[in-house]
């Protein structure tokens, strides 16, 4: 079964991409989803004009996304967290801890752009790389030091 893509897919193709699938995956998947519509000669002509659209808005989100970027540079949070005797955190860092921090210094960053693979768990410093766009990566520097108790 051929459909065109109305969304990315992972691992299939990108928004207007004519793609070959089975044909399961394509009734039971993809059509009722709406990330796909058949492949015919009408809707190929309408998947012209949302690729164009698509390519302008595309365009406006990457610039939106380099300049957010560059406000980025320089910019570091920092986490006080109580530890144990080798390091390690009680409890641990997540992303929604820095997409929270990242808030409080006026960032609208979604928790799911930054790239922590799992948790912080250590004391120390550390560069994440947050994806704003598909072609735009930043990174963010990120300190954990052990926190003051006082007796």
């Amino acid at each position: 079964m051929e459909v065109i893509l109305k969304e990315d897919v992972p691992k299939l193709g990108s928004r207007g991409d004519v793609v070959k699938v089975a044909e399961g995956f394509g009734r039971n998947y993809l059509l009722p989803r709406k990330l796909a519509i058949e492949a015919s000669i009408g809707n190929k002509a309408v998947i012209e004009q949302m690729k164009a659209a698509s390519v302008r808005r595309s365009a406006k989100e990457k610039a939106g996304a380099e300049a957010l970027a560059k406000q980025f540079e320089g910019v570091s949070i920092a986490f006080q967290r109580r530890s144990g005797e080798h390091d390690q955190l009680f409890g641990s860092v997540t992303s929604s801890d820095i997409a929270d921090a990242l808030a409080k210094k006026g960032f609208d960053i979604d928790r799911r752009k930054i790239q922590l693979h799992e948790p912080l768990k250590t004391l120390g410093e550390f560069t994440l790389p947050i994806k704003l766009h598909k072609d735009v990566t930043t990174h963010l520097k990120v300190v954990i030091e052990r926190e003051v108790v006082v007796e």
